[in-house]
């Protein structure tokens, strides 16, 4: 048997008037998905428990079956472990995005998708100036990248409250800056990459191009180093994870699965496709299992941009959905599961905690009647997962 699980990131929605009350994905054209429904389960999930905040590390760790409110230790500390970054007791991690800020405004989350060789060259030059004692930053891929504080300076800092700079964006940023015990050393990392970042060549050529600036640096998503079981173990399967995310790649790393690389998977719009559908096939010759992850959608959402909420949704189930379903035409021996994460709504730009659509499909799997893979379909659907207990239901 092979287990096959697809996420494109964020791609659950509400209903626009504009889409005559449809959502983006009731608007798409998804004949590979809508498949998979037609021929197996539609169901409902809820990958994001009570209490917890609608993140895609908590909801990812739902879909493999790693119950959130047991093993959840914040985001940074999942991409650390990719990173290779092996946090030491009195260490803790934050993720370190590179923003733009204007008018005093979250103006862009991600200083407008910034390559990761102009930031590595941004990091390089805050660990040059503010770096030491205890402070250490880490580049990462585009906008997202890491900060690790040591000894003295990481001391009450696990309970600081930290806001998702995707979550305000075209907000005034000083009644989201990070506070409680401790929060002075953010804040004044914070305020001190201002300097350091506004003099940099790099973001006066970003300026002179009519491109945004990364004019900041925002901590938030702290944690210390997780433990968590093998998925091998809690499983009995080899597997493998796919992703242009850090985050992604960090929590296959710490539970076992190997992490493949594909090139040209930016985790935006233009993302190689079709290499990870083919890395996925590739990755199953040798393995039980493997997790495609695609983050453009959940872009699209932050963006507001639904035209491109449309266009990578249909992309996902033409270059990723149908390679892998023509790969495995008339076998049994196999099961898809098609999810997003969350949803990440075009008219709220930021994730919510709503449930979310989900298409199982393969051996063993029986038919519910359903042929539309869609947030209002699945409502219809007597079916419905809590999302850390999906994974052991699937490949059981």
């Amino acid at each position: 048997m092979k287990y096959i699980v697809l996420v494109p990131d964020g791609m659950a929605d509400e209903p626009l008037d504009q889409l005559g009350g449809k959502t983006p994905l009731e608007a798409a054209e998804t004949p590979n998905m809508d498949y998979c429904v037609a021929n197996g389960l539609l169901a409902r999930a809820r990958t994001i428990p009570p209490n917890l905040a609608p993140a895609s590390d908590v909801a990812n760790l739902s879909i493999l079956g790693y119950d959130p409110h047991k093993y959840y230790s914040g985001r940074a500390p999942l991409e650390a472990a990719y990173l290779g970054v092996d946090l030491a007791q009195d260490e803790i991690a934050f993720r370190c995005n590179l923003v733009t800020i204007s008018d005093e405004k979250m103006a862009d989350y991600s200083s407008g998708h910034i390559s990761s060789k102009e930031a590595a060259i941004l990091i390089a030059e805050l660990n040059k100036e503010l770096g030491g004692a205890g402070v250490r930053f880490y580049p990462g891929v585009s906008y997202r990248h890491l900060l690790v504080l040591k000894g003295d300076m990481a001391k009450d800092l696990a309970d600081v409250a930290c806001s998702p700079p995707h979550d305000i964006l075209n907000q005034a940023v000083k009644k989201f800056l990070p506070k409680g015990k401790g929060s002075d050393i953010l804040l004044g990392l914070m305020e001190r990459s201002k300097n350091v970042l506004a003099s940099h060549e790099i973001n006066k050529v970003r300026i002179d191009l009519k491109e945004n600036p990364a004019n900041m640096i925002w901590l938030w998503g702290q944690g210390q180093k997780p433990a968590m079981p093998a998925f091998a173990e809690k499983f009995g399967l080899t597997g493998a994870v796919i992703s242009a995310v850090d985050l992604i790649k960090g929590i296959g790393k710490i539970i076992g699965l190997d992490v493949i690389n594909v090139e040209g998977a930016t985790g935006y719009y233009d993302t190689n496709y079709i290499g990870k559908a083919r890395a996925a096939l590739d990755a199953l010759k040798t393995r039980d299992f493997v997790f495609v992850h695609v983050e453009a959608t959940d872009e699209a959402g932050h963006n507001g941009d639904l035209r491109m909420k449309i266009a990578t949704i249909e992309r996902f189930d033409k270059m990723i959905v149908g390679p892998i379903l023509e790969e495995f035409k008339g076998r049994s021996d196999f099961r898809v599961l098609i999810l997003p994460d969350h949803a990440t709504p075009v008219s709220l730009r930021r994730h919510t905690a709503d449930e979310i659509c989900v298409a199982m499909m393969g051996s063993g799997i029986a038919k519910n009647g359903f042929t539309r893979f869609s947030e209002s379909e699945s409502k219809k659907s007597d079916v419905f997962f809590e999302g850390h207990q999906l994974m052991d239901v699937f490949l059981r």
